[in-house]
């Protein structure tokens, strides 16, 4: 699981080994939303045709919303004397015994897997029994195993996306601080396993063990990611996807409400292009961190063979005359130089409490 970057495979992959682990005919994992359902919900033992004709993605009730709301494992006979089943779609498969396990991030519920249906036997004579309690131990350090899985590809997914530096750096080291804590912890942990197994103590050991080493390569495997973490280029994207994007996360990461529009650009000389990220960098980075804005519009229209870079806030706004003689000049300084080494034209137009208004225009080629 540690080796998958790409939230969706880690989902999957959690699916699968817990099905096979514990020996059941159907597997799911559930990541819920704040609004009574499910963000994902992947399947394992279910065929495409089947899922699809089984319907929407389940609502959080009956055994699914109990295990979530109380953050505790669920181990049942028959899932269908819950005291809340309400049944299944018409395509659903038919399920008996069942085991569920909340996915847990010290407080946070990131998830939940969910089995159905032992199919090895539970003894000698039995064509089919129900999950036991050692079951339940060991879909339990599965989950351990998840969790820390998928903060690691959230992370990395969340980190990825960034673009501007400073949101990247900031990323990068919490990824790197807290994944790397988790995996030391978990290392901790199967040693300390080590010595408490009682049944087959030699193959026990062996396979904590192992454990152990994937996790310290689970962990040097995210150091290179942070190491390999870089800003994406304009000459990848271009100007209009790149600042899209860096608005898109700005507006994810923050409580402001970030909005980008574009419109009639033409493809501008490269040097300019760089000149109008970067004074979009530095604005959208006063808005949001000085200015405690509560909502900025970037805009970016073309303007014959150039184009004009428009950055409004509602922020605290401020004096310039007061910053330049205070010596604090909010990048005012940097983002000038910019324009001025593009042939461009930089306009900031701020007062107390009325908000802040950066535009730049540049001629083009």
């Amino acid at each position: 699981m540690n080796r998958r970057l790409e939230v969706r495979e880690v989902l999957q992959t959690i699916v699968a080994s817990a099905r096979d682990l514990l020996g059941a005919e159907y597997a799911a994992l559930g990541v819920p939303d704040d609004h009574g359902g499910f963000a994902q919900f992947v399947v394992d033992g279910v065929g495409e045709e089947q899922w699809k004709a089984i319907g929407p993605l389940p609502r959080q009730h009956g055994v699914l919303a109990a295990m979530l709301h109380e953050a505790a494992p669920q181990r049942l006979t028959d899932v269908r004397a819950f005291e809340s089943f309400a049944g299944w779609p018409a395509a659903h498969p038919e399920m008996k015994d069942f085991i569920g396990m909340p996915i847990l991030d010290e407080d946070e519920i990131l998830g939940a897997v969910f089995l159905a249906n032992k199919t090895c036997p539970a003894g000698p004579g039995t064509a089919r029994g129900g999950f036991t309690q050692d079951d339940e131990d060991l879909l339990r350090i599965l989950a351990d195993h998840a969790a820390i899985a998928l903060t690691n590809a959230r992370l990395y997914e969340h980190s990825r996306e960034l673009t501007l530096v400073g949101e990247r750096a900031r990323i990068a080291h919490e990824l790197h601080d807290a994944v790397s804590q988790k995996l030391f912890s978990l290392r901790l942990t199967a040693q300390a396993a080590a010595a408490l197994v009682d049944t087959d103590p030699a193959r026990a050991k062996n396979e904590l063990r192992q454990v152990a080493a994937l996790a310290a390569e689970a962990a040097d495997e995210l150091r290179s990611v942070v190491v390999e973490l870089r800003p994406a280029g304009l000459d990848e994207d271009g100007l209009i996807a790149t600042l899209r994007t860096e608005v898109r996360v700005l507006d994810r990461a923050h409580t402001a409400h970030v909005t980008f529009r574009a419109a009639g650009v033409r493809a501008l000389p490269a040097a300019q292009e760089e000149a109008l990220l970067r004074v979009a960098q530095e604005a959208l980075h006063n808005a949001l961190r000085h200015a405690r804005a509560a909502t900025v519009a970037v805009t970016l229209d073309g303007r014959g063979k150039g184009a004009r870079l428009r950055i409004l806030d509602d922020g605290r706004g401020f004096d310039p005359s007061a910053v330049r003689r205070a010596g604090r000049h909010l990048g005012l300084v940097s983002m000038r130089d910019r324009a001025d080494g593009v042939g461009g034209r930089l306009t900031v137009r701020s007062e107390p409490g009325a908000g802040t208004v950066v535009e730049l225009e540049v001629p083009g080629g």
